[in-house]
């Protein structure tokens, strides 16, 4: 697969995707460097806008954030350990074992993953870690809960990409062919108004595929659906996604 050949969703909504996408909790950066041979330098792949980079930079010396879209990393708010560079997931460009810790933050369902690993291989250290996670649906109410499940099975269903159902399955089906490190359960957690939820859920590739496809924004509907049971626009509401984390060791 070239450059330009790879699983591009996101391009065409990168602000969005700096904007509304969730950050990851300080707890999970921090099992993960202790799980790491050393903290010289840390490898983000399929880094997207860099939220997990900027996480392990808290921690590293040193982080390099890869991914295949330009657009996506020209969204990435800079940070002096965090080096940015556009490069496939496959083909990192990364020196061999110069690589404590690779971490994949809802991305390796993407990935070609056989040479996936075997780039993992190749930069880790002695005992480096992989370590990937993915997160399903959002939960905030039952009554908001079930309005966006009708949404996202019956609005726009038709138009996932076939590599969610990974996520779907929490990564529970996915071939991970390293040893296997335990990490205790923890979730990812935001408060959002009406209109930050909106803009999250526009970054969903299939919110996308749809649009392309009717020439229409499906979100706006679920929104006018969700304002009865949300309240004002401005109420913050506490935002959950469990996360599920694959760990390993070379």
């Amino acid at each position: 697969m070239t450059l330009d050949a790879f699983h591009d969703h996101f391009s065409g909504v990168s602000s969005a995707y700096a904007a509304f996408r969730p950050r990851y909790p300080a707890a999970l950066f921090e099992r993960l460097a202790a799980l790491a041979p050393g903290r010289e330098s840390a490898w983000d792949s399929g880094t997207g806008s860099g939220q997990a980079a900027r996480g392990l930079a808290l921690h590293f010396t040193l982080v390099w954030a890869t991914d295949a879209s330009a657009a996506q990393l020209a969204a990435a708010a800079p940070h002096p350990r965090v080096h940015y560079r556009v490069a496939r997931a496959e083909a990192s460009g990364l020196p061999d074992r110069a690589i404590d810790l690779v971490t994949v933050a809802q991305a390796l369902h993407w990935f070609e993953r056989p040479q996936f690993y075997a780039e993992v291989r190749r930069v880790l250290r002695p005992k480096g870690v992989l370590a990937a996670w993915c997160y399903d649906l959002m939960h905030v109410t039952p009554e908001v809960d079930a309005l966006v499940h009708a949404f996202y099975t019956d609005t726009i269903g038709h138009y996932w990409p076939p590599e969610r159902a990974l996520v779907e399955k929490r990564y529970e089906t996915l071939d991970f062919p390293f040893d296997r490190i335990d990490i205790p359960p923890v979730d990812l957690d935001a408060e959002m108004d009406l209109t930050e939820l909106a803009g999250y859920m526009r970054t969903w590739s299939a919110v996308t595929r749809f649009r392309e496809a009717k020439g229409h924004d499906p979100v706006t509907d679920v929104v006018e659906a969700l304002k009865p049971i949300w309240g004002p626009l401005e109420t913050r509401r506490r935002v959950r996604w469990p996360l599920a984390i694959l760990a390993g060791r070379i």
